[in-house]
């Protein structure tokens, strides 16, 4: 995946994000929640996207 399209939906994803938290009524701890839900979901991908992920599956402890 070229790294413009990486750049492209980070930037949408942070938009939709604070979307969400300026304009949806919620508590203050739903919004934490699903912020760092977004945030973990976000990392995941990027380190599916960039193989690291993948690497990672075939190591021993």
């Amino acid at each position: 995946m070229p790294i413009l399209n990486v750049i492209i939906i980070m930037i949408v994803v942070g938009v939709i994000l604070w979307l969400i938290n300026t304009y949806i009524p919620m508590d203050g701890k739903i919004k934490r929640i699903l912020n760092i839900v977004v945030v973990i979901l976000l990392v995941i991908w990027l380190l599916k996207v960039f193989g690291l992920l993948d690497s990672l599956r075939g190591m021993n402890l």
